[in-house]
């Protein structure tokens, strides 16, 4: 009973892991997770993704929500651009550049 017991919580802290370590892929996949849009302005600077500009931004949602969101372009984006984000957890699917008029006033 007892190995069942160590054998559980291991498995647990395995998949906790894993899912802070991937959790990108992890919310691609996950199907209780929705998409919705994520209104973000560029403001930190990328990591080098293989040659591409990956980016952690933290965005706002139409309702208002704070959402974390993270994308990588081909270009290096100007602090201050903005983005309008499809993204599933932190997971993009795609994303375009918006004007300011487009941005969800809050």
């Amino acid at each position: 009973m007892k190995k069942i017991l160590i054998s559980c919580l291991v498995a647990v802290v395995v998949m906790a892991s894993l899912y802070f370590l991937l959790r990108e892929p992890f919310d691609r996949f996950n199907p209780l997770i929705e998409q919705e849009y994520v209104y973000v302005e560029v403001q930190e600077e990328p990591t080098d993704d293989n040659g591409r500009f990956k980016y952690r931004e933290q965005g706002v949602t139409e309702s208002g929500e704070t959402k974390r969101v993270v994308f990588s372009t081909s270009t290096r984006l100007e602090q201050g651009t903005l983005i309008k984000v499809l993204a599933k957890g932190t997971y993009t699917v795609e994303y375009e550049f918006i004007n300011e008029d487009e941005m969800p006033s809050n």
